[in-house]
């Protein structure tokens, strides 16, 4: 295998976020009021707003008023709903790293997860770590891709990229890179 191998994070390197009743119950509403919200503005908090913005959005949608001290509280659970790693794919990211693979990380994630995310064990295998929230941009939008290209410093014929979402997948392959839906570690395994 040459070149680099770029993983998602979300649903790929973690499980799917678990603190959606603790964040409905934290603004009083019931999941099923909340997460539609959650999902729907998600994306403008992936490419840059503040977490007040995000929450301060979510919470206008319930009507809910969101101070700022509501709003740490909300990022800090959200944050830790996020933060489950499936054993499978550290073994994978493990065992590329010790093979000497250079390895990347391409996440759609605010700002804020990025700065947890830094401090993390597991972050060590990756050289190179492009958040959409830090650049203003996300996937998949031909953009973000091409920052990271640049970043990487090769052609985009030289990165395999793993997503859980197809479009995605369907974005990295139109800017030039080898991706693939993400199947789990064992599929991504026997690819690479």
């Amino acid at each position: 295998m040459t070149g680099w191998v770029v993983f998602d994070y979300g649903e790929v390197i973690c499980g799917r976020t678990t603190a959606l009743p603790d964040l409905a119950a934290t603004l009083g509403v019931s999941p099923a009021e909340f997460e539609p919200h959650y999902w729907r503005l998600r994306d403008a908090y992936d490419r840059g707003s503040s977490d007040l913005e995000y929450w301060g959005g979510v919470g206008e949608a319930l009507g809910v008023p969101v101070d700022e001290s509501t709003s740490d509280r909300l990022t800090e659970i959200d944050i830790r709903g996020w933060s489950d790693v499936r054993e499978s794919s550290l073994e994978l990211l493990a065992g590329l790293s010790e093979a000497g693979v250079p390895l990347a990380l391409l996440s759609n994630a605010p700002s804020s997860f990025a700065r947890f995310a830094e401090r993390q064990d597991w972050m060590r295998h990756f050289r190179v770590r492009v958040f959409s929230g830090d650049v203003g941009v996300a996937k998949p939008d031909a953009e973000i891709f091409e920052l990271l290209v640049a970043r990487l410093g090769v052609p985009a014929g030289d990165c395999v990229f793993f997503d859980d979402r197809q479009s995605n997948v369907d974005g990295a392959r139109a800017a030039g890179l080898r991706a693939h839906v993400w199947d789990g570690a064992d599929a991504a395994r026997a690819l690479l």
